[in-house]
């Protein structure tokens, strides 16, 4: 139950649970550790958990057919992780998932997920408000590409993830915002001067 702690003030945020169904759901979650290096998910296999995470920081990428790696996201402390598309619908995944660090999750189990939603029904609104946040965000972040530059996304990234670039290397910043990491070199020293 103490694992689970930072998980129980999250929703908690968004629905209030009773004792009993905190003890419910307790019962019914995964508190795993991962490596440094380790994934949580390969490109492939289908996704059988949603993740939380508590600690550490994680990475989804796609690789495409030319061995290119493409970032789509981070998840750090009280953030989601997993292929969501995978997940609901129990199809081989287009995302692998990498622990950047060594990372704690709580994981929910595909088998239990449905029952949890049956013998929690807060919980069915709970993950509604979640994913309707992910799509949102998701919908965001394509506009952004294709009507920011690569500065004005930069930019926009420290403001919004304020904790993340110093966690991780450049190149794969690079990547996220779909940039060379000689040209992320670039705008940091263009941005470093306008700032000082």
């Amino acid at each position: 139950m103490e694992q689970a702690k930072p998980l129980l003030n999250y929703i908690q945020k968004h629905v209030t649970l009773t004792p009993e169904e905190e003890v419910l759901l307790c019962s019914k979650i995964n508190y795993r550790k991962y490596l440094k290096g380790q994934y949580i998910l390969q490109q492939g296999d289908v996704s059988t958990t949603q993740c939380f995470v508590l600690s550490g920081c994680t990475k989804m990428f796609f690789v495409d057919d030319d061995g290119q790696e493409h970032i789509i996201m981070f998840s750090i402390a009280d953030w989601w992780t997993s292929d969501l598309g995978s997940f609901v619908a129990q199809t081989p995944s287009d995302f692998n998932v990498q622990c950047l660090e060594t990372t704690e999750v709580i994981q929910f189990p595909y088998n239990t997920y449905e029952a949890l939603l049956e013998a929690i029904p807060k919980l069915e609104r709970f993950f509604r408000k979640i994913i309707e946040q992910a799509f949102v965000s998701s919908q965001k972040r394509i506009i952004r590409n294709f009507s920011l530059s690569a500065k004005e996304r930069y930019v926009l990234f420290n403001l919004n993830y304020p904790h993340i670039e110093q966690r991780i290397p450049q190149y794969m910043l690079a990547s996220y915002l779909g940039i060379t990491k000689e040209f992320l070199s670039k705008i940091k020293k263009e941005v470093a001067k306008e700032q000082s």
